[in-house]
Formats: structure tokens, C-alpha cells, sequence
């Protein structure tokens, strides 16, 4: 007697196994990014501590036990929406920037590439100038993983700034921490003003402002002998 479905041999049972779970790996994959879109535009709406499984399980059209499985509380959500946030500022502002050769032209690209984020975020509001709004007097995770974000970009900024001293294209008593101190107070000027007050123009005084503390400290042409 022919068997129509004979037996399969444990090598073929191990694939189709294993092809299920890749698929079922990818969906939750998928479904968490999905989660972490609703959380980043609902924290760019109400802060970080509007989020909660709750209401996002409402903007989702999840259950609660859903989004749960994903992040497991709440205090794992909002820094999972810190991290995500991060990510894509980097993937917009950093990455694109460093393929800039070193220098004034990178140090140019991350400030252009900053204020052109901080533009689109004018309506949405940032999570970093937010959330250390709301996390500035309160120790614990989430304070952390905001603060080692905004670190890690300062870090970033002092970096590039040292770079083009070491090029020679700043002057040699270039301070790295005050100029990003400074560039950084251009982007929070901008931000308040253009989202706060909606000042006509405060994207182009932001630009003004970074070609002024660059004409401080771009080093000057060797004298011709």
C-alpha cells in the first residue's frame, strides 16, 4: 500500500520547524516595531510619562496582555521608546554626517543635519529636550537611558570638534566641551522658540548663530612667507 503522506524524516520535521519559528520570530519583530511607532508618536504628543500599556494598547488596537508580552512594564516601554528614538536620531543625523570628512564639513553636516531634525520635530516635540523636562529630578532607569542617550550624542559632538582641531581647521585652543555647550544651546534656543513662542525666523538665527561661533574658531590661514 502507498502511503499520499508518508512520514517525515526528522531532518525535514527540523526544517519546517525551524521555518516556523523564524516566521513567528518575524512577526513579533514586527509587531513590536509597530509598537514602538505608536509609543514614540504618543511620547512626542504627551511625554514619556504619557505612555503606558494601557493607552497604547488603545491607539494599537491591542489588548493589554499583548503589548505587555513585548515590553513587560512600563518602565521597559519608555525605555524602549528612549533607545528607538536614539536609533533613528542617529540613522538621520549622525551617520549621514560622519561620512563627511573630518573637520569643519562634518562638524557643518551634524549641525545642519540637527537643525533639520529639530525642524520636523517643531509640531511632534523632541524626547530628549522632553524628557529631560520630565526626568530631571527623578533617579532611576528610564532618567538613565535618557541621560547615556543625550551623553553618548554630546560625546559625539566633542569628538567631532577635536577632529577638526586635530586637522587644523579650528583654532588649537579650540575648547571642544564649551563649543558643543554652545551649539547645544542653539538647538534648545531654536526649539523653544520656533515650538514655544512659534517665532517667525528662529530656524535661520539658529544657522547664524553656529556661523558666528564657527567664525571664532576656525583657524586662521598660515602667513604666506
Amino acid at each position: 500500500m502507498t502511503l499520499l503522506n508518508p512520514p517525515a524524516s526528522s531532518a525535514t520535521r527540523a526544517r519546517t520547524v525551524h521555518r516556523s519559528g523564524s516566521r513567528s520570530l518575524q512577526k513579533g519583530l514586527q509587531t513590536r516595531a509597530s509598537i514602538l511607532d505608536a509609543a514614540l508618536l504618543l511620547s512626542a504628543q504627551k511625554g514619556l510619562e504619557g505612555l503606558s500599556i494601557g493607552t497604547l494598547a488603545e491607539v494599537t488596537g491591542m489588548s493589554k496582555s499583548g503589548v505587555f508580552a513585548h515590553f513587560g512594564s512600563r518602565e521597559e516601554l519608555q525605555i524602549s521608546v528612549i533607545r528607538e528614538y536614539h536609533r533613528r536620531f542617529e540613522e538621520e543625523v549622525f551617520y549621514p554626517a560622519i561620512r563627511q570628512p573630518r573637520g569643519v564639513l562634518r562638524l557643518r553636516a551634524l549641525f545642519d543635519r540637527w537643525i533639520e531634525r529639530v525642524t520636523v520635530e517643531i509640531d511632534s516635540g523632541c524626547i530628549y529636550i522632553s524628557g529631560a523636562v520630565e526626568f530631571d529630578d527623578r533617579p532611576g532607569p528610564v532618567r538613565d537611558a535618557l541621560a547615556d542617550m543625550v551623553i553618548a550624542w554630546q560625546t559625539a559632538l566633542h569628538r567631532a570638534i577635536e577632529l577638526a582641531r586635530e586637522v587644523g581647521e579650528l583654532r588649537p585652543d579650540t575648547d571642544a566641551p564649551q563649543m558643543a555647550f554652545e551649539m547645544h544651546g542653539l538647538i534648545l534656543a531654536l526649539h523653544h522658540d520656533a515650538r514655544f513662542l512659534r517665532v517667525p525666523g528662529a530656524i535661520e538665527r539658529a544657522r547664524r548663530g553656529f556661523e558666528s561661533l564657527l567664525a571664532r574658531h576656525v583657524a586662521l590661514p598660515a602667513p604666506q612667507r
